[in-house]
C-alpha cells in the first residue's frame, strides 16, 4: 500500500523546508537538527506528577537518568526502563521526553530514561554497557527508586529497540535483572543487511539505507564489531529464555525486515511475542504522535502491552 497520507504530507513539508538529510550534516548540527525534529513531530508534553534528574553509577562515571513518576502513591510503581533512538550517535534523554511522559500517565508505571555516551566520542560496548549498568542497579536499588522490583521492563525505539534487546539478552546471560517484558520498536538487529526493506527504502527525504549506514559508521570501531551478539541481536546463537517480546515494526522502514526476522527467531526460541507491522508508517512514526495517528495508536499498543505484562487493568478508553 502506499504512504498513510499523513506520512505523505509530513514528507511533503520536509521537501518544501528543504533540510538536508541528518547524514549529510556534522554531529553537532545533525544532533540539534534530529532533537528539534522530534520536538516538532511529537507535541507538548504530558505533565507529570514528578520529573527527577539523578545520575547512577556506571562502568566508566555516572550515567545520568530521568524518573517520571505519574503518582505521589508512595508505593513501589512498576518501572520500564527506556533508551532514546537515534543510532547511538544522535539523541539524549530529552529525546525520549515526550514519549516517557505519555507511557508513564498512561500505563501508568514509572519510566525510566538512560543518558547512555554516544558515538562517535564513545563507540561500542560503551552504550551497551551504561544501559546494562543501569537497569540493573535500578533493579539492586528498586527502594531507592520506588520501584517494584517483581514488575521491570526495558523498552526503546530504533537504535534504543536495539539496546534493549541487547539489555535483555545480557540480563539472561549474567542471571539478572528479572525482566518482565522488553518492548522494541523497529529495533536493529542485524548490522549487515541486505534485506528486502534495506534495499527498497531509499527515499532521500525520509529515513533510509543511507542513514542506517551513517549511524552503524559511527557506532562500530570496526566492522568485525557488527557480528557481535551485543550489535547485532538476531546474530545469536540463542534466544531462548528471554523476557516477552512486543515487536514493532514500520511498512517502509529499512529496518523492517530485520525486526521482524527477530521477532521470528524470538518466537521460534520458545519466547512468546507479539509482532505488529504498521501499515503506510515510515522509521520513527512512535516519535511522531502530534502529526500521525499511527504513532498514537502503537503508543496505545505499547501501553496495553505493558500493562498486561506488569499486571496491571487495561482501560476503556
Amino acid at each position: 500500500m502506499p504512504f498513510d497520507p499523513q506520512v505523505t504530507a509530513m514528507r511533503e513539508r520536509v521537501v518544501a523546508a528543504g533540510a538536508p538529510p541528518l547524514y549529510t550534516l556534522p554531529i553537532a548540527e545533525a544532533r540539534a537538527a534530529d532533537l528539534a525534529a522530534i520536538r516538532d513531530a511529537a507535541g507538548a508534553g504530558e505533565p507529570v506528577h514528578e520529573v527527577t534528574d539523578r545520575c547512577v553509577p556506571g562502568p566508566q562515571g555516572d550515567v545520568p537518568v530521568r524518573v517520571y513518576r505519574p503518582t505521589a502513591n508512595a508505593a513501589p510503581l512498576p518501572t520500564l526502563v527506556y533508551f532514546f533512538g537515534g543510532g547511538w550517535t544522535l539523541g539524549s534523554i530529552d529525546t525520549s521526553d515526550e514519549i516517557c511522559r505519555h507511557l508513564a500517565n498512561s500505563v501508568p508505571a514509572q519510566v525510566i530514561t538512560v543518558g547512555y555516551r554516544l558515538a562517535p566520542e564513545h563507540r561500542f560496548p560503551a552504550a551497551v554497557h551504561d544501559c546494562y549498568a543501569a537497569t540493573s542497579w535500578i533493579a539492586d536499588h528498586a527502594d531507592e527508586f520506588g520501584a517494584d522490583p517483581r514488575r521491570l521492563a526495558v523498552a526503546g525505539d530504533s537504535a534504543g529497540g536495539n539496546l534493549a534487546a541487547v539489555v535483555a539478552l545480557l540480563a539472561r546471560v549474567r542471571g539478572g535483572p528479572d525482566l518482565v517484558a522488553q518492548v522494541l520498536v523497529y529495533p536493529n538487529t542485524d548490522y549487515r543487511g541486505g534485506t528486502e526493506s534495506m534495499r527498497d527504502n531509499d527515499d532521500d527525504a525520509l529515513f533510509n539505507r543511507r542513514s542506517v549506514a551513517w549511524y552503524w559508521g559511527h557506532y562500530l570501531a570496526t566492522p568485525e564489531d557488527g557480528l557481535d551478539p551485543l550489535v547485532s541481536p538476531l546474530l545469536a546463537e540463542d534466544l531462548g529464555a528471554l523476557p516477552p517480546a512486543l515487536v514493532i515494526t514500520a511498512e517502509y522502514d529499512p529496518l523492517r525486515d530485520e525486526g521482524e526476522q527477530y521477532a521470528t527467531r524470538l518466537r521460534a526460541a520458545g519466547v512468546p511475542v507479539v509482532a505488529t507491522r504498521y501499515p503506510g508508517m515510515v522509521h520513527g512514526f512512535f516519535a511522531m504522535a502530534g502529526v500521525l495517528d499511527g504513532g498514537r495508536l502503537a503508543r496505545r499498543q505499547v501501553s496495553d502491552y505493558l500493562r498486561d505484562h506488569f499486571g496491571l487493568p487495561r482501560l476503556d478508553t
